[in-house]
C-alpha cells in the first residue's frame, strides 16, 4: 500500500513539476490538487467493494450493485443544492459542506460494515454521493481561478490528475485496513481511515479562498435556460460528458462483479484492473493540456470516442484477466478525453452571471445518467451476462459517436457563437 502511494506522490509531483504552467497557477489550485483526492478516495472503495459487501449483505443478487448506483444517484439529487449553495455562501462554504457530509458518510458506512446492515450502507453510500456532487464542482472552482480562457483545459487537466490519488488510496486502504477493526464480513477499519482523510482534507482545504467574482453581484438578465440548453456548444458539451460518464459507468460497475462473482478471478486481480482503470482516468491529464494546444477539443473528443470503441471490441474477445484489464485501461483514457473536453466547452455557452445555473443542470444531467447506468450494470449483467452488458452499450456508442463527429466536421461554423458569448462575456463582466 505504502510503495503504492510513494509511488504516486513521486508521478504526481515530478509530472507537475513538468508543467510550464503549473506553478504560476493561484494558489488555490494547489489546494484543490492536494485535497480532492482525500474525499475521492471513497468513491473507488465503494466501486471496489460495494458490490462484493452487498451480496452478502443482502438477499437480492441483482441488487448487488445498489451502492453504486444509490451513490451517483446521491451526485444527481444534490448537484443542483451544491451550485445553488456555492452560488449563495461561496465555493468555500460549499466544499467544506461537502468534506463533512463524506465524514459522516464514512462513520456510518463503519457501521454500517461492522453490524452488517445493507439498509444503512445503501444509506452511507447516498451519502457519499451528496458529498461527490459537492467535490464534483471542484472543477468549476478551478475553471474560476484559471486567469485566462486559454488555461482552462490546463488548470482541468492538473484538478483532474489528482485524482491518481484516488486510484492508489481507495482500494489499497479497503483491502490494508480490512481487518483493523474485527467485523463480520471485515472493511469496518476501511471506512474509519476514509473518514480520518476527510479530516485531513478539511484542514487543507481550511485555505481555500474565494475568487473575488464570487462577491460582484452581476447583471441579473440572464438569459432563460431554455435559451441557453438550445445552443449547439451547449447540447454537444453535455452529451459528450454525459454519455462519456455514463458508458463509463455501466462499464465499470459490472466489471468486478464479472470478475470476481461470475468468472472467479481472484480479489487480488480485480483490484488490479479496477485501481488501473481509475488511474488511466486520470494519468492522461498529463498530457491533455498539450494535446488541447496541438490538436484542439475536436480532435481529443474524437481520439476519446474512438477509445470507447475500441473497448466493446477488446471486451468481446475474451473474458480473461487481460481483457479486462485492456478494455478498463482504455476506458479510462477515453473518459478523460470526452469528460475535459465536455467540461472546457461547457464554460463556453454561458455568461458570468449563469454558471451557476448552467452547471447545476450539467451535472443533474451528467449524473442522473451515470446514475441510471450503474442501475442497469447490476440488473444487465444478473439477466444477460457480460456481453449482454458490452451489447447494450452499444446504441449509446453511435449516439456519441454522432455527436462527435457533428462537433468535428462544424466545428468552424461554431466558431461564430463561441467568439459572440465570449464578447457577451467581456462586456457584462466590464458593466459590473
Amino acid at each position: 500500500m505504502f510503495t503504492n502511494i510513494i509511488i504516486t506522490l513521486v508521478v504526481l509531483f515530478g509530472s507537475a513539476w513538468g508543467m510550464s504552467r503549473f506553478f504560476t497557477l493561484p494558489k488555490n489550485i494547489w489546494l484543490l490538487f492536494i485535497s480532492q483526492p482525500l474525499v475521492m478516495a471513497a468513491s473507488p472503495v465503494i466501486v471496489f467493494i460495494g458490490g462484493i459487501l452487498s451480496t452478502k449483505m443482502g438477499n437480492d443478487p441483482s441488487m448487488a450493485t445498489l451502492p453504486i448506483t444509490v451513490m451517483i444517484l446521491g451526485v444527481a439529487c444534490t448537484s443542483i443544492p451544491a451550485a445553488l449553495l456555492a452560488k449563495v455562501k461561496g465555493r468555500k462554504f460549499a466544499v467544506i459542506t461537502g468534506f463533512l457530509i463524506s465524514f459522516v458518510a464514512s462513520l456510518l458506512a463503519a457501521l454500517a460494515t461492522y453490524q452488517l446492515n445493507f439498509e444503512l450502507f445503501v444509506f452511507a453510500s447516498l451519502m457519499f454521493g451528496s458529498s461527490s456532487a459537492f467535490i464534483q464542482q471542484l472543477r468549476f472552482a478551478a475553471i474560476e481561478n484559471a486567469p485566462t480562457q486559454a488555461d482552462i483545459p490546463t488548470v482541468l487537466s492538473i484538478v483532474m490528475l489528482s485524482g491518481i490519488f484516488a486510484a492508489f488510496l481507495g482500494p489499497d486502504i479497503a483491502l490494508a485496513a480490512k481487518d483493523l477493526i474485527d467485523s463480520p464480513q471485515g472493511y469496518t477499519g476501511s471506512f474509519l481511515v476514509l473518514a480520518l482523510l476527510v479530516v485531513l482534507a478539511l484542514v487543507i482545504i481550511s485555505q481555500f479562498k474565494n475568487v473575488e467574482s464570487e462577491n460582484v453581484v452581476f447583471n441579473e438578465n440572464t438569459r432563460p435556460l431554455l435559451v441557453i440548453i438550445k445552443q449547439p456548444i451547449f447540447i454537444i458539451s453535455v452529451l459528450c460528458a454525459a454519455i462519456g460518464f455514463a458508458l463509463m459507468s455501466y462499464l465499470m460497475t459490472a466489471t468486478p462483479l464479472s470478475m470476481h462473482q461470475d468468472n472467479g478471478h481472484s480479489l487480488l486481480e480485480t483490484k488490479w484492473v479496477i485501481q488501473s482503470h481509475i488511474a488511466a482516468m486520470f494519468l492522461p491529464s498529463l498530457f491533455t493540456a498539450w494535446l488541447v494546444k496541438k490538436l484542439g477539443l475536436k480532435a481529443l473528443m474524437l481520439a476519446g470516442t474512438l477509445l470507447y470503441g475500441s473497448v466493446i471490441i477488446i471486451a468481446f474477445a475474451g473474458e480473461q484477466v487481460i481483457h479486462y484489464w485492456w478494455a478498463l485501461v482504455l476506458l479510462g483514457i477515453g473518459w478523460n478525453f470526452l469528460f475535459l473536453s465536455g467540461t472546457s466547452l461547457l464554460p463556453l455557452s454561458y455568461l458570468p452571471s449563469e454558471k451557476h445555473k448552467v452547471q447545476a443542470l450539467n451535472d443533474f444531467i451528467l449524473f442522473g445518467f451515470q446514475a441510471a447506468a450503474s442501475l442497469l450494470a447490476g440488473w444487465v449483467l444478473y439477466k444477460a451476462g457480460w456481453y449482454g452488458v458490452l451489447l447494450s452499450s452499444l446504441p449509446f456508442l453511435i449516439i456519441l459517436f454522432t455527436v462527435t463527429l457533428y462537433f468535428y466536421i462544424h466545428h468552424k461554423k461554431l466558431q461564430s457563437t463561441l467568439l459572440k458569448n465570449t464578447v457577451l462575456k467581456k462586456t457584462e463582466l466590464e458593466s459590473t
